[in-house]
């Protein structure tokens, strides 16, 4: 288990590096960082004392170990935009972004799971059906197109729900919150149903692909055989046995949500990371577009790893195959 978790950590390690050197480049090559943070009234020794005082002269290796060791510790610089600390930025955004994804995960998993259950166990119901053709459905429309639809019924039409904006938040330490206001509770509707459509289909058509194996096997038919009733065999038994794809399917889709939430967040002015990586691509914002990806990779990674290891630890026999594999190629 010790080389297994060894070898996946120099994996993360190796990837955390090659995404550090793609944000660097971007950092390093596209633009120049003096003539975007200086105004135009700057002399040319102001300019060259800005990029001695940003290590603009010293080589690229030396640029970039730097950079490296500086986005461990999440110093990403300043804004060429807002001209403050990104990661100040980032720190006063992340916690929107973080509230929407998660309301989009709790409500992905309380509608997706029971569809699954129910598509499964009725499977040649005619509420199936149309459950299987509105799964289509919501995993070939876009995500703004779900969006716009949403503003243009609840909002524009019946005028139930806010079209835009976070609503009333609370800050807790340094973390708002605007679930424990009316006004943002409100506002995080549209958007977080917007966001977990596609997360619903998958949910469900995975819930019903392991429950339709599930109710195949052995002790499923047996407990039937005893009598036990219907609906504690489908949602206490079977159901079950066929969380652990859903449990790593959302862990990892977690990431998903966290990097394509910019489009949501466009389209609901949400006041997350997406829309400011959104204005930092629109105002070629380098260190905020840098930052961004680096925290979105960062969670893809761990998010990875974690499901790996925890497969291993549930599973020995994958770590045995790593570990003959690495023997093999020795």
């Amino acid at each position: 288990m010790l080389a297994f978790l060894i070898k996946r950590t120099a994996n993360a390690i190796f990837v955390m590096l090659a995404v550090a050197f793609l944000a660097f480049v971007i950092f390093r090559f596209f633009g120049d960082p003096v003539e975007m943070m200086v105004n135009e009234q700057a002399t040319q020794s102001d300019r060259a004392e800005l990029r001695e005082r940003l290590g603009l002269n010293d080589g690229f290796i030396t640029q970039y170990v730097r950079f490296v060791v500086n986005a461990a510790q999440m110093d990403f610089g300043i804004s060429y935009r807002n001209q403050q600390d990104v990661t100040v930025l980032i720190k006063d955004r992340f916690p929107a972004t973080f509230e929407l994804v998660l309301v989009a995960t709790v409500i992905s998993l309380v509608v997706g799971i029971p569809l699954g259950v129910v598509t499964a166990v009725h499977r040649n119901s005619a509420l199936a059906n149309v459950l299987q053709t509105g799964s289509i459905v919501g995993i070939s429309l876009p995500s703004f197109v779900v969006g716009i639809m949403l503003i243009l019924l609840f909002s524009v039409t019946l005028g139930w729900l806010p079209a835009f904006g976070r609503g009333e938040t609370v800050d807790i330490g340094w973390w708002s919150t605007g679930l424990l206001t009316p006004s943002g509770r409100q506002a995080l509707i549209l958007p977080s149903i917007s966001l977990s459509i596609f997360q619903i289909t998958m949910v469900m058509r995975l819930v019903r692909a392991e429950m339709l194996e599930t109710l195949r096997t052995d002790y499923v038919k047996f407990a039937r055989a005893r009598g036990v009733p219907r609906g504690r065999v489908h949602w206490r038994h079977a159901l079950r046995n066929c969380l652990m794809p859903v449990i790593t399917l959302t862990g990892m889709q977690i990431g998903n949500l966290i990097a394509f939430a910019l489009v949501t967040e466009t389209v609901f002015q949400w006041p997350g990371m997406g829309m400011l990586f959104i204005q930092a691509v629109t105002f070629v914002d380098i260190p905020v577009m840098a930052a961004y990806l680096m925290l979105v990779s960062l969670i893809f990674v761990v998010l990875n790893t974690v499901v790996d290891i925890t497969y291993a630890w549930v599973d020995p026999r994958l770590r045995d195959d790593t570990a003959r594999a690495g023997g093999a190629h020795g």
